[in-house]
Parts: C-alpha cells; sequence; structure tokens
C-alpha cells in the first residue's frame, strides 16, 4: 500500500518502543520504505497515555494508527489492540480519499463553482498552482 499512498502524497510513519536497531530490523523484515521511529524512552507512551498495561515486562505501548490532515490535526484514531481492532488498508485509503476531499477545494473539477475559478484564472485555488 505505501506505493499507492505515494501517488496521492500520503505518508506513514512507525513510531514504537523498540531500540532504533529493533525498529529498523522490523522495517526491514516488512519491506517497509517509511520511517519508523524508536520512542526507547517512551515519551510519546506516556504523554499520550498509552501503555500496554497487560504486559509490564516489554512495557510496549497500546497500538494506535492516527490518521492525520496537515497541520497535525488528528482525523481519526484506530487503538485496537487485536486484528479486528485494527484498520484495514480500505479504510486507509476511504480516510486518506475524505481528508484529501475536506482539503482540497479543486476535488470535483465538475462543480460549477471550482469552474468559474478556472475561467477567472484563480489558479490559487487549484493544486499544484496553489503555493
Amino acid at each position: 500500500m505505501q506505493e499507492e499512498m505515494k501517488v496521492g502524497y500520503c505518508k506513514f510513519i512507525t513510531i514504537s518502543t523498540d531500540s532504533q536497531m529493533q525498529s529498523m530490523e522490523w522495517r526491514t523484515r516488512l519491506g517497509a520504505h517509511w520511517s519508523f521511529l524508536s520512542d526507547k524512552g517512551r515519551m510519546i507512551q506516556k504523554e499520550l497515555d498509552i501503555k500496554e498495561y497487560t504486559d509490564p515486562e516489554h512495557d510496549p505501548m497500546i497500538p494506535h494508527t492516527i490518521v492525520l490532515e496537515p497541520e497535525l490535526k488528528i482525523y481519526k484514531i484506530y487503538n485496537g489492540y487485536w486484528y479486528w481492532g485494527r484498520p484495514t488498508p480500505e479504510e486507509i485509503k476511504q480516510d486518506f480519499r475524505s481528508v484529501s476531499q475536506k482539503i482540497r477545494p479543486d476535488w470535483d473539477l465538475s462543480d460549477p463553482y471550482v469552474k468559474e475559478q478556472w475561467k477567472k484564472e484563480n489558479k490559487a485555488f487549484f493544486y499544484p498552482y496553489k503555493d
């Protein structure tokens, strides 16, 4: 799914309580091309109060998947510990679709208002001309 995310200008980041070496080993095993960050000091776990309390020996975090909008605004949180609580690839795609639709005023090029903006040469209204 990581190749599809690139096309949509989206990114994944994985944060774990594993050491940097363990995180990189997981990344390699998965064939992942996104960032894996190590929070061995458990700063995020403590700040977000997501300690996995049933495993005091390893002291991991409760798994969360957080979908963010621009400016790091939270759009949706999945916090399923077990398989069925985690988002499916399709759910992630739909979330990214909803976020993109929400932030791009030129989402629907058939919208008369959008067409009017183009005719007025209001290029700032359209991606990638916006910046």
